[in-house]
């Protein structure tokens, strides 16, 4: 499954298709790092390599092959997926500003239902990318965005009329709904649902279709920019919204956003998985038989559709569980989503508390995170591409995954000064803009720290959206861990130490670790095997 340090083929590059790790000989591998096919040099030339050989060149070069689509058409694609990837932790945090109105409305006063609400969202949001990442690797990924957009339509215009708590909470774990919950200590939890997370679950892996390794960066961060900007500017909106109108109107602009996207989704996305669209070719030619014999994972798939489905399903906790590097990332991943989303609900009752901030009010001081988010997009991209450029020139133009950690040190040392400026500065009650210029900062490192990442676990990993599927189940997890001691972390440490020591925790997981993977990463990657 991990790939190689740069010489593959376009089967092993481009469709993320191994045939031999389908054959009959290997049923169960489908992890294994394998020679590229037709590359082997001790097997003689037959007249089946000799086709699968021809095959690889006739892809490469054919017009059907999302890497060879115009410019244009590649970026409307990616900035569809990347407002895919927008809408749902917009619709997050846009609830925030209007809880007191929601708590009226539903009577909702019993922490074991608050609770259960929040239980209900990490399952939807942290195990959905398990199921909905293999799905779009088996039968394609702009189906699956756009039929979970019309859902979200639906269940979002449900939670608006949803006569009864239980009603939201079910629409709420169906749907890109959002209900965030008082809880006693005034703490807040960020709620998205089960169709919300497709275009999180399978974003990477569209990326990764449209572009090679050297051009992806800037694509990738327009991505990654949806998810970490959404719920920064989600409260701006919401503030005002709930305070001039109600908070079912909240609810209501949600849906039509995302009408909004499905007018641009369903007309001009088209398929950009590598397999499919080769399979789809393959069965509409005039000898599919023939053709086919390149295509055995998918064939094989239509033969014996349950044990393709597990093999498919099972793939992101093999990936993650087996990989070394893999796991490393991930952590640290999931470690700067915990501290955002700590940092996120801990900032209404912070700003409302010493600062006299209201709800419209209080939604501008997110736009530090968001200020941040947007800055590091272009910087980090653009210094992410350099970077890697750079270092495969030096190697003949052949790049590996682990040039990508340099980028990782840069944006690694920002999220340290971020915490310590926001922590240290909330804590002597300084002048408002400096917590929101130190949040700024601290978002800068959080995209110039996620940017890489990404990249590695896509050019690393032949079934890219499994990969990040499993990666982003850990920082859902981690995100719902974090608020339920912070709180009682600032009460005992202030929020200038609790701060610092969630700094200390980020220098160890972002400055070594990464270091280590750059030196011995490929080294531990070849030598994965999962059985």
């Amino acid at each position: 499954m991990a790939r190689g340090n740069g010489t593959k083929s376009p089967l092993a590059s481009n469709s993320k298709l191994e045939t031999s790790s389908f054959s009959h000989d290997l049923p169960e591998n489908d992890l294994q790092h394998v020679p590229s096919l037709g590359r082997d040099d001790l097997a003689a030339p037959t007249p089946e390599k000799n086709l699968e050989k021809g095959l690889e060149d006739d892809w490469e070069n054919d017009p059907a092959n999302a890497r060879n689509w115009s410019s244009g058409r590649k970026w409307t694609a990616a900035a569809i997926v990347s407002m895919y990837a927008f809408i749902s932790p917009l619709a997050s945090s846009m609830m925030a500003p209007g809880l007191p109105e929601i708590a009226a409305k539903y009577h909702i006063t019993n922490t074991s239902v608050l609770a259960m609400t929040l239980s209900i969202f990490l399952l939807s949001f942290a195990f959905g990318p398990l199921f909905l990442a293999p799905l779009s690797e088996m039968y394609g990924r702009t189906w699956l965005f756009n039929i979970c957009n019309v859902l979200s339509i639906a269940f979002n215009l449900g939670c608006a009329y949803a006569p009864t708590t239980g009603a939201l909470i079910g629409f709420r774990f169906l749907g890109m709904c959002h209900l965030r919950q008082r809880q006693p200590e005034n703490t807040y939890f960020d709620t998205a649902g089960l169709s919300g997370s497709a275009p999180i679950a399978c974003g990477g892996g569209s990326i990764s279709d449209l572009y090679s390794e050297r051009d992806r960066a800037s694509a990738m961060a327009l991505f990654t920019l949806g998810p970490l900007i959404g719920p920064a500017v989600g409260p701006i909106a919401g503030g005002f919204i709930a305070q001039t109108v109600s908070i079912k109107w909240v609810f209501i602009v949600i849906a039509v956003v995302c009408g909004v996207a499905a007018l641009f989704g369903i007309p001009f996305l088209r398929e950009t998985y590598a397999p499919v669209l080769r399979y789809r070719k393959a069965v509409e030619s005039r000898d599919p038989e023939k053709i086919a014999k390149a295509h055995a994972a998918l064939v094989r798939g239509s033969e014996g559709r349950l044990a393709f489905m597990w093999m498919s399903f099972s793939r992101p906790a093999k990936i993650f569980f087996t990989s070394l590097t893999c796991f490393i990332l991930s952590l640290y991943l999931a470690f700067m989503g915990g501290i955002y989303y700590l940092m996120f609900v801990t900032f209404a009752s912070f700003f409302s508390q010493t600062y006299g901030f209201g709800p419209g009010i209080g939604g501008l001081a997110y736009l530090g995170l968001g200020i941040g988010f947007f800055i590091a997009t272009f910087a980090g991209a653009k210094f992410a591409d350099k970077v890697y450029k750079y270092l495969a020139d030096k190697r003949g133009g052949k790049g590996t995954p682990e040039m990508r950690m340099p980028a990782l040190f840069f944006g690694s040392f920002f999220v340290p000064i971020g915490l310590f400026w926001y922590g240290w500065s909330a804590q002597a009650k300084l002048h408002w803009m400096m917590p929101i210029v130190g949040s700024g900062i601290f978002g800068f490192g959080v995209v110039t720290t996620t940017l890489p990442i990404l990249l590695y676990l896509v050019d690393a990993f032949e079934y890219a959206a499994s990969a990040t599927a499993a990666a982003y189940v850990l920082r859902s997890l981690l995100g719902f861990v974090f608020p339920l001691f912070g709180q009682q972390m600032f009460d005992t440490l202030g929020i200038g130490g609790g701060n610092s020591l969630l700094a200390g925790l980020a220098i160890l997981l972002g400055i070594p670790f990464p270091v280590w993977i750059y030196y011995r990463g490929e080294a531990i990657r070849l030598k994965s095997r999962v059985q």
